[in-house]
């Protein structure tokens, strides 16, 4: 596809002024768990595995990206049952996430620091022939599909992060219970569980999914964590089969308050410079950048960001882009990173369509800054609201225009004045000049 070049667009919009920026740090209050990988081990422990046989199977399933030491709990969770007498294995539990192949998967774990060598365990991505990767199972109005590799397991455990989802809001969100029948479902299960969820809800198909395979398959529980706004662990505990439904929606209560938001809720440009699988299952954590974009679901009342300019992707994405349609604009060079065939697995299984699809694409920075501040109507320099990050996940420091700096909140500290300024086309910051503010 070819995309108009600087030439050829640079009359059609006219240079605008740019504001001064202050570079903020951002650190509210949060506790941090200072040995995870103990109370994993701690926790396993109180799972109820005592009635399983010696040597017994347990399939262990992980996979959820950006999670705060997880090849760290994952392998302590390994060892413990390999210290207990049992038979662990890893079953990648992420859907149709690396692309739906067994070698995306493994690629996905690998990224994460999860190998067969860093949790002294084989991995049984399980999805050679997507026939034969997950087998139907209870007796449902509902299609439900679970991993063979898990369900030919004595015993089933997942390990995940319980946060905010990206696509709705409800009493569970994203957490055990979802990695249980959407994780462990493949893209089979993932695919199922959307379409029904678009139509029926989706903590009702959540619901009515997580209660056939408890009562079909082997689960005997999940590690459950919860992070803090710097993306640490902040709080870690097992629970049991039968008590996802009970324990989540107080765990996520923590993890909606510990979670990562921007300082300020009235936002005309959010500019992210980087979207990525690993810092959310949108590329962007749809919670901070208040866009849902899916049927039958409200977007969030917060916070209210006019338009999102997307810059790029980070490298451990490996080209799945999915996400970049919540953006209104993005540059050349995030489009020549994208692999379309991994962001359209994420599209296609989810039924999430508009998260694939392609925002206006500007030759490059100082183009896709002055389209968006024409398109925001009525520009002012000194009163436009423009907040630029990393990523959703990294938002301990940031940049606010000047208009913004009086509505931060007092655990947001200004440490410098700067300026934007182009290298062609590419935008750099600069120290304001006789800025004596911060380092």
């Amino acid at each position: 596809m070819e995309f108009p070049v600087r030439s050829e667009v640079d009359d059609l919009i006219d240079p605008q002024p740019l504001p001064g920026f202050a570079r903020v740090r951002y650190q509210p209050p949060t506790e941090r768990l200072d040995d995870p990988v103990g109370a994993a081990r701690e926790g396993l422990d109180a799972l109820d595995l005592d009635g399983l046989p010696a040597d017994a199977t347990v399939a262990v399933g992980v996979g959820s990206r950006g999670i705060d030491r997880v090849d760290e709990v994952a392998a302590a969770v390994v060892e413990r049952l390999a210290e207990r007498g049992f038979d662990p294995v890893v079953v990648p539990a992420m859907g149709s996430h690396g692309g739906a192949t067994p070698e995306g998967q493994r690629e996905v774990l690998e990224a994460l620091g999860i190998t067969e060598e860093t949790v002294d365990a084989p991995i049984d991505a399980g999805m050679a022939a997507e026939e034969l990767a997950t087998v139907s199972v209870g007796d449902a109005d509902l299609p439900v599909y679970f991993a063979e590799a898990a369900l030919a397991a004595d015993a089933v455990l997942v390990v995940n992060r319980v946060k905010a989802h990206t696509n709705f809001t409800g009493p569970i969100e994203s957490g055990l219970a979802k990695m249980t029948v959407v994780g462990l479902g493949k893209q089979r299960g993932a695919k199922a569980f959307h379409s029904t969820a678009i139509a029926e809800g989706y903590v009702e198909t959540l619901t009515a999914a997580l209660d056939v395979i408890e009562r079909e398959t082997p689960m005997i529980g999940g590690i459950a964590l919860v992070e803090n706004f710097e993306e640490e662990i902040g709080h870690l505990e097992a629970v049991p089969a039968g008590s996802f439904l009970d324990r989540e929606p107080e765990l996520l209560e923590r993890a909606d308050a510990e979670m990562p938001t921007l300082p300020v809720d009235d936002v005309d440009l959010l500019v992210v410079d980087e979207i990525g699988k690993e810092i959310s299952g949108a590329g962007m954590d749809t919670n901070v950048i208040g866009r849902y974009r899916v049927l039958n679901a409200p977007d969030p009342e917060t916070p209210d960001i006019d338009l999102i300019y997307v810059r790029g992707l980070t490298e451990a994405t490996k080209g799945n882009g999915n996400g970049i349609g919540l953006a209104d604009l993005t540059r050349r060079a995030a489009v020549d990173q994208l692999d379309l065939t991994k962001t359209y697995a994420n599209a296609l299984t989810s039924g999430s369509l508009s998260k694939s699809k392609l925002p206006v694409v500007a030759p490059d920075d100082e183009f896709a800054l002055r389209t968006a501040l024409t398109a925001l109507g009525g520009y002012d320099p000194e009163t436009v609201r423009i907040v630029w990050i990393r990523n959703t996940e990294d938002l301990g420091e940031l940049r606010v225009s000047d208009a913004v700096v009086s509505d931060l909140p007092e655990a947001a500290t200004v440490a410098g004045r700067e300026t934007v300024g182009f290298d062609d086309g590419t935008a750099r910051f600069e120290e304001a000049v006789g800025d004596e503010s911060g380092a």
